[in-house]
Formats: structure tokens, C-alpha cells, sequence
């Protein structure tokens, strides 16, 4: 009994200093938004100053919510809004205060107003206010919702919504500017083009670092959906490891007058990786790297001379910007908060998905996968275009390839093929006809096996892409060499390349 008067004296004490806290208000600043909305009022000029970030909501009088608001619709329709023209929209308006009307405080504003110099600064007073206004409502749900912890929000859910708000939040000056001028668009494609020219390779976009490949796409185009689709074993994960890891390589950025970095080259890599972990992951880079058999480092077979090598090389690739989160079976939405994070954070400019069957989407869909996959596809470009980055993601292939003579993929082997071909810009497959010739090894000492001989010597070590959709270029294929004790792919050697032992 002593104990629970205690605990009851306890809360009354704590609600007795609850009630001495000073009350706070939402942060505001009502001369400000008096300031500019006069300014409007006597030149409406001032509205084409602040109506590209500054919305209605954004005040925090309702009534200048109104008056903003109602002044925007008479300057969008070609008219004069003045404290006259605006009079007749208020005139029933509920009296702010006995002796002042709505219609009354039209006129005060105008009749007080400045130049409008300062019209964008007292926009951009309010917007901040806004803001601040708004990062207390999140703040307040995410405490609300922690204590009350509703059955169909568990706590993982209630970090990514919050995670998703506030990043909105953050980007949504960034990310919903509206319609662009054709002049600032050609400005912008002038300014990629001069950056390809000037760029080694002349690419628009990221280089993979496979030299044919680059020159059939341009590289890695920035808010493109890149889907690369194989069977097992064919080197899915291999090539897009590869092409992760040249492009991270090779970042470069500079800081510029603001303090922001500036990438001049390669980028910041993301990857995904939903069924590797991120030690096999990082033993298959080790590999190629190294030039290190991956099973040879898997089993601890390596001589004193390797291993040096090995801690030579991976100090030196412990420095590039290639981030992994071997986290499996995430969302759609989870993939977008953590992908956003990594944006704000590290500046990301390539997001790789090891790989798109192994993602789901927002809710279950009973048995409709189709409608699933198509969810995933849809954000997935949905997200490379509001990051501005190319997403790689690959993808498994139906069996119905290796029930045909001619095992090259086509569009139509893709799983759920129907939203996966819409969805991405450029769909590519990667085939190694070594992997099937391999299987079909006659016995030695047949007429047979010699001809297998001769075909295993045409295919071993040779690789394919090939490319069977790009909304921005030509399909076709591009011949590549393949390594598999590295799992390394690699620029395949022209004939002129190679060196004649003919004397």
C-alpha cells in the first residue's frame, strides 16, 4: 500500500510540473506573412517570386491561407488581385475582430506594405517555419504511435514510414519542381552533351568499364531501370559485381564553391545484395581483384605470397564507395528508404538488386505474383527517376530456354515478362554458351568427343550480352571474355589485338 501511495504521489507530482511548463507554440512569424502577402497585394509580381515553393498550406493564419490562396487563382487566371478585386470573395467572411472585417484587412495590408524586394526572403521566412511546423507533427506521430503501438504498425514499419516522411520532406523543393522551360532542358542536354565529349570514352553515362558495352549504351544512364536477366550459373551476379565495382572505382569528385561534392566520375555504389551475403559478396571481388581462385580463398588453400597479396588489395578496396546491405526479403518500400538514405548520406549515384524475384511488394497479394512483380518494377523506376540514378537489377529467367536447340534468352523468357519488359529502359541477358557445350562431353577417344574438343575451344572463356531492349539505342549482342575461377568478365580482345607467333 506505502508503495502504490507513493507511486500515486509521484504522478501527482509530475503533473503538477507538467502544468508549471511554459505553453509553446508552433513556430510562426505573422508580420512576415503579413509582409509578403501586402506585397503581393500591391504588386503582383511578387507572387511570381514565391509560387514555385510557397503554397498555401505553408502559412500559418488561416486566413492568410485564403488570402494567398485566392490571390494565386485571380494572378493564374490572367487577373489583378488587389485588396478591391479580392474584397468580394470575404465580404461574408467571419469578422476578425469587432471593429477590423476581412475586406478592411485587405486594405491594412496593402496600405503597409514594402517593395517588393524582399518578397522571396519573407517567402522563404515562412516556408522554413513550415517546415519546422512539419518536422514537429512527424516527430509527434512517431512518439504517438511508439506509445500506442497499433497491432498492424509494428515498430520496423513505423521507422520506415517516419524515414519515408521525413525524407519528403527533405526533397520535396528538390524533386517536384514542375513544368521545366524547353530552353533549360536543352540547356541541361547541351551541358550532358559537353560532359560526354569531354569525358575519356565519350560516354553520357557511367562506364561499366566493358568497353564494347559502354559503346553500345553510352554507359549507365542516369534514371534509367537496367534489367539483367540470365539463367543459373550464367554470371549474373558475376557481371554486375563487375560493373558495381569498376564503377566505384573510379569515383571522383570536387568540392565546389557551396562546399556540396561534385561527382567528375564514376559514382557512389549501392548494392543490394538479397541473396549473397556480403562476405561472399566481397570474396568474389577479392577474386577478381586478386587473381585469386575464390574457392582457393574459401578454403583457406593459398600460399604465404597470396595472402599478402590479398591484404594488399583488399586495403585498397576497402576505399572505394561501394556500400552492400545483404539484408533479404525487403520490400519495395524498405529498399526505396534505405536507397534514399544512402542518396542524402553518401550522394549515390548506382543502385544495383541482387536480385528482383527475391524483393515483394508493399502487402501480400495472395497468389498474384504477377501483380506483385509488377508493383516492384513500376517503383523501381519510379525510384531511379526521382534519385536521378540508373538502378541495375537482375532477374532469373523461365525454363522454357533450355527446352530450345538455341539457348540465347529472349524478351520473352523473362519471368512475369509482361511489366519487367514495359517498366525498364534496357533489358539485357547474359549467356555463356561454354556452360551448355561443357555438359554434353562425350567419351574420350570418339570421333565425337574430338568435335566436342574443337566446339569447347570456339566457346571457352567467351561471354555474351546481349541487349535486347534500350529505349536510347540499338539492340544487339556484345561478345565479352569471361574468367570463371576469377568470376570475372573483361573486354574481349580484337583480332588485330592479338599477338601472331608466326615467324
Amino acid at each position: 500500500m506505502a508503495k502504490n501511495a507513493l507511486q500515486v504521489a509521484d504522478r501527482l507530482a509530475a503533473a503538477a510540473a507538467d502544468e508549471a511548463l511554459p505553453f509553446r507554440q508552433a513556430p510562426h512569424n505573422l508580420e512576415a506573412e503579413q509582409a509578403l502577402l501586402g506585397a503581393i497585394l500591391v504588386n503582383n509580381e511578387a507572387m511570381d517570386r514565391v509560387s514555385a515553393f510557397l503554397d498555401p498550406h505553408h502559412f500559418y493564419d488561416p486566413l492568410h491561407q485564403q488570402i494567398y490562396e485566392t490571390a494565386g487563382k485571380l494572378i493564374h487566371a490572367g487577373k489583378q488581385a488587389t485588396p478591391i478585386t479580392l474584397r468580394t470573395f470575404f465580404e461574408t467572411a467571419e469578422p476578425i475582430s469587432p471593429t477590423l472585417t476581412v475586406p478592411q484587412y485587405l486594405g491594412t495590408l496593402a496600405a503597409n506594405a514594402t517593395t517588393i524586394i524582399n518578397a522571396e526572403d519573407y517567402g522563404r521566412t515562412v516556408y522554413d517555419l513550415a517546415t519546422r511546423r512539419a518536422l514537429i507533427i512527424i516527430g509527434e506521430d512517431m512518439v504517438n504511435n511508439a506509445y500506442d503501438s497499433p497491432v498492424d504498425l509494428p515498430p520496423q514499419k513505423q521507422i520506415e514510414e517516419s524515414e519515408t516522411r521525413l525524407y519528403d520532406l527533405a526533397e520535396q523543393r528538390k524533386y517536384g519542381s514542375g513544368f521545366v522551360n524547353f530552353g533549360t532542358a536543352l540547356t541541361h542536354a547541351i551541358e550532358m552533351a559537353n560532359a560526354a565529349f569531354a569525358r575519356e570514352g565519350h560516354l553520357s553515362g557511367l562506364a561499366s568499364g566493358l568497353i564494347d558495352l559502354d559503346s553500345k549504351m553510352g554507359g549507365l544512364q542516369p534514371s534509367d531501370l537496367i534489367i539483367l536477366a540470365g539463367r543459373p550459373s550464367m554470371g549474373k551476379t558475376a557481371l554486375a559485381t563487375n560493373i558495381a565495382y569498376n564503377i566505384a572505382k573510379a569515383y571522383k569528385s570536387e568540392t565546389q564553391p557551396d562546399g556540396s561534392e561534385k561527382t567528375v566520375d564514376g559514382a557512389v555504389v549501392g548494392f543490394f545484395s538479397l541473396e549473397m551475403s556480403a562476405e561472399q559478396l566481397a570474396t568474389r571481388i577479392l577474386s577478381e581483384q586478386a587473381e585469386i581462385a575464390s574457392e582457393k580463398i574459401r578454403r583457406g588453400m593459398i600460399t604465404e605470397s597470396e595472402f599478402r597479396k590479398l591484404v594488399d588489395v583488399s586495403q585498397e578496396m576497402g576505399r572505394i564507395p561501394l556500400y552492400i546491405d545483404q539484408t533479404g526479403c525487403l520490400t519495395i518500400a524498405q529498399l526505396a528508404a534505405r536507397a534514399r538514405k544512402l542518396k542524402r548520406q553518401k550522394n549515390l549515384g548506382l543502385l544495383v538488386i541482387d536480385y528482383l524475384q527475391l524483393l515483394s511488394g508493399s502487402s501480400k497479394r495472395g497468389d498474384n505474383r504477377v501483380q506483385e512483380i509488377t508493383e516492384i518494377t513500376t517503383g523501381l523506376k519510379a525510384l531511379a527517376k526521382e534519385l536521378a540514378v540508373p538502378i541495375l537489377a537482375l532477374s532469373q529467367l523461365s525454363r522454357q530456354v533450355e527446352q530450345r536447340d538455341d539457348k540465347r534468352p529472349q524478351l520473352s523468357d523473362l519471368r512475369e515478362s509482361g511489366s519487367i519488359e514495359q517498366d525498364a529502359d534496357v533489358v539485357m541477358f547474359v549467356f555463356r554458351e561454354e556452360y551448355y557445350v561443357e555438359r554434353l562431353k562425350p567419351s574420350e577417344g570418339t570421333a565425337e568427343f574430338v568435335e566436342w574438343q574443337q566446339k569447347m575451344m570456339s566457346v571457352s572463356g567467351r561471354a555474351e550480352v546481349i541487349i535486347g531492349k534500350q529505349r536510347h539505342g540499338p539492340v544487339g549482342m556484345v561478345p565479352l571474355s569471361f574468367e570463371s575461377q576469377f568470376t570475372r568478365f573483361g573486354n574481349l580482345a580484337r583480332d588485330y589485338q592479338v599477338p601472331s607467333f608466326d615467324r
